[in-house]
C-alpha cells in the first residue's frame, strides 16, 4: 500500500475528516488531498506529524511493504528522546545502532517481545555510555554551566 493509501486509510479509521487531520497537524488541506491522491511524500517533519496525529510509526507510512501500524515506532521514540538530550549527531549515532544490530536479528527465531527488550537494553547501554562519555569528556566549566542552566529551568 503506498503513502496515501495508508494516509487515508489510517484518518479514515480514525473517522476523520482531512479538515480535522489539518487542524491537528498544522497542515493544509491541500496538501493532505497531494499526499493522499496525488503521491505526494511530503518532508519528513510532516510525516513525522501525520504519524503522531494519527497513532501510527512514520515507518508504518512510508514503508509501502509495512504492515503493522506500529512497527518502529518504540525506535522512533527512543531515537526521539536521545535527539532531545544529544542533539542531531546523537540521535543519528542511535538511528545507526539500532539499524546495525535489527541486522544481527534479521532472520533469527525471536518474537517482537524478545526483540523489543533487546532493543530497549541496547538503547539503555548507549544512553549510560553517552551520559558517561559527557561527564569524562566535557569540561568542567561547561559542565557546570549546563548544571546551572537546569536548575533555572526547574524553577
Amino acid at each position: 500500500m503506498t503513502f496515501g493509501e495508508k494516509l487515508r486509510e489510517t484518518r479514515l479509521a480514525l473517522n476523520l475528516s482531512q479538515a480535522e487531520l489539518s487542524q491537528m497537524t498544522g497542515l493544509s488541506e491541500r496538501s493532505l488531498y497531494t499526499y493522499e491522491q496525488l503521491g505526494i511524500i511530503p518532508r519528513s517533519r510532516n510525516v513525522k506529524k501525520l504519524a503522531e496525529a494519527l497513532n501510527v510509526s512514520p515507518a508504518y507510512l512510508l514503508d509501502e511493504e509495512e504492515t503493522d501500524p506500529q512497527k518502529s515506532f518504540d525506535s522512533a521514540r527512543m531515537i526521539e528522546d536521545v535527539k532531545k538530550e544529544f542533539g542531531t549527531r546523537g540521535a543519528r549515532e542511535a538511528h545507526d545502532v539500532l539499524e546495525r544490530a535489527g541486522a544481527l536479528l534479521a532472520g533469527g527465531d525471536l518474537d517482537e517481545e524478545a526483540k523489543d527488550a533487546f532493543f530497549q537494553s541496547l538503547m539503555e547501554v548507549y544512553l549510560d555510555s553517552k551520559k558517561n562519555a559527557r561527564e569524562k569528556y566535557t569540561p568542567k566549566r561547561y559542565r557546570v554551566s549546563r548544571s546551572h542552566r537546569n536548575k533555572g529551568a526547574a524553577q
